[in-house]
């Protein structure tokens, strides 16, 4: 019946377009599809066949394919039926999965994101692919570290300057270290794609017109979406004219939102910084960001949003928009301008400007790090961006000891939240800023928190319209360091 659907499809394309791919069972290839023999050389000689035809679609029946490497080719569409299940196998003393092919540039960002070959699925310089059905890709061999050993790999999917992709509807477990790393991709698409993993969801470096919209991502130890910009290519490469649209990200403890029951057992991620399983923006960030669209997302039990360049990339022109978030265990919307600069010698320093982000709706947030911490360098500021209509509700409990800290600039140091440590003020930390704005930001706190709302450094030119933040009797509203140009109206 799977198969005759696949046909009808087929006939239907055929009324429409003179040309139609034909159908590659992987059975007829020899694989077994039982959880016992490796069907990988089956599979890519069924993706060989394929390709020398000018492309088709090769077709996983119900079973449990174990697997090496599956390598890729122009034209070929991978689809995974409804019980089908794509199993990574765990490498042995005689087989394993490609090498990591030789990169000269991997000096420039962490191992992971230097290598593509040395992957379950995997594919350079190809056009027009398709991963798509109802069944699965189980990552149950792939390493979650980065791991240098012949014969293992730590990627689900991994696709290097590649046209024309589009991955749709498949449910992805444990995938190791990515379960996508998409580098140098022009016009990706991700729609309705389930993933519970133990790293990085989907990693999106360097691409060109991307959409993803309709997937949930649950990435405990590690981020669920997030676009970077690296110097892995060996050139420089933005990201830019992305689409992220009606996700959920989260947090939940491995395997528990695949399989419904969202449990919440385990708190820590491998940095020790709590759950991640958010959006984020950066780390590697040698490229720009540019001209970025989110929009109708959910968080939930992870950390939150997060936009962060350190390596020399301009992130500009991003709108983010109808977000709600609950159980925040960092700052509910981290913008972090710093110089790492973990990019070839000469790159200046990068910038950070016109940043729209409104209608959040966020509860629970963690009330360490101050509910919005946007903080540039002496050198570069953030500039020219407008928080709007955002609603939070901080657990609070801050300690009074607290005020005095003068937090670190710590220029070179990886971004997080925690990077600064506590910090003096409850709601807004806003250092090396011009430019903000700020309207209708409506707080409250689930306990009474005795730090002033808001710490300002070198801030200047900026105004902050409808700030309800409520204080304690003799509390201070705000710290000011070397601030100029500062309007606070209300209604």
């Amino acid at each position: 019946m799977k198969m005759y659907r696949i046909l009808l499809a087929g006939i239907v394309s055929l009324l429409i377009c003179p040309t139609v791919l034909a159908v590659y069972n992987v059975r007829d290839y020899g694989a077994k599809g039982d959880d016992k023999s490796i069907d990988s050389p089956a599979i890519n000689q069924a993706i060989e066949a394929a390709s020398m035809a000018g492309g088709g679609t090769v077709f996983f029946p119900a079973g449990t394919y174990l697997s090496y490497s599956i390598r890729l080719r122009d034209n070929i569409h991978l689809y995974l039926d409804e019980g089908a299940i794509l199993k990574a196998a765990r490498p042995s003393a005689e087989d394993g999965y490609d090498p990591a092919e030789p990169n000269p540039h991997d000096a420039f960002q962490d191992f992971g994101h230097s290598h593509w070959q040395n992957s379950l699925i995997w594919g350079i310089g190809l056009r027009n692919i398709r991963i798509s059905g109802f069944g699965s890709i189980y990552g149950y061999g792939l390493s979650r570290e980065e791991s240098r050993l012949p014969g293992v790999a730590n990627k689900a999917i991994a696709l290097k300057e590649c046209i024309n992709v589009d991955i749709r509807d498949i449910s992805m477990i444990r995938c190791g270290h990515f379960a996508l790393l998409a580098s140098g991709v022009e016009n990706l698409g991700i729609r309705g794609v389930k993933v519970d993993t133990n790293r990085d969801g989907f990693d999106i470096d360097a691409c060109r017109n991307v959409s993803i919209s309709d997937c949930s991502v649950n990435a405990p130890w590690d981020d669920a979406i997030v676009l970077k910009a690296s110097y892995a290519l060996g050139y420089y490469k933005d990201t830019e004219n992305v689409y992220i649209s009606n996700c959920m990200v989260s947090g939940y403890d491995q395997g528990s939102m695949i399989d419904g029951s969202y449990r919440m057992d385990e708190p820590q991620a491998p940095d020790q910084d709590f759950t991640t399983g958010r959006i984020k923006f950066g780390t590697e960030s040698s490229g720009g960001f540019r001209n970025i669209v989110i929009s109708n997302c959910i968080f939930d039990r992870c950390r939150g949003l997060a936009l962060e360049t350190v390596d020399g990339g301009v992130m500009e022109d991003i709108v983010i928009s109808n977000i709600t978030m609950r159980n925040i265990v960092n700052s509910a919307i981290f913008l972090r301008l710093g110089a790492r600069m973990r990019s070839p010698q000469g790159k200046a320093v990068g910038a950070m400007r016109r940043i729209s982000i409104s209608n959040l709706n966020c509860y629970n947030v963690d009330s360490r790090f101050a509910c919005i911490l946007i903080s540039g360098i002496p050198q570069a500021k953030i500039e020219e961006v407008s928080l709007s209509d955002i609603r939070i509700v901080q657990r609070g409990g801050g300690n009074k000891k607290w005020i005095g800290i003068e937090p670190p600039e710590k220029e070179k140091s990886y971004p997080e939240p925690s990077m600064f440590g506590t910090l003096p003020a409850s709601t807004l930390f806003l250092r090396h800023v011009n430019k903000l704005s700020i309207r209708n930001l409506d707080l409250s706190f689930m306990e009474e928190d005795p730090r002033p709302a808001i710490y300002l450094q070198d801030v200047h030119n900026s105004s902050f319209h409808n700030l309800k933040i409520p204080l304690a009797e003799g509390q201070e509203h705000s710290i000011r360091k070397d601030v100029s140009g500062l309007i606070f109206t209300e209604d």
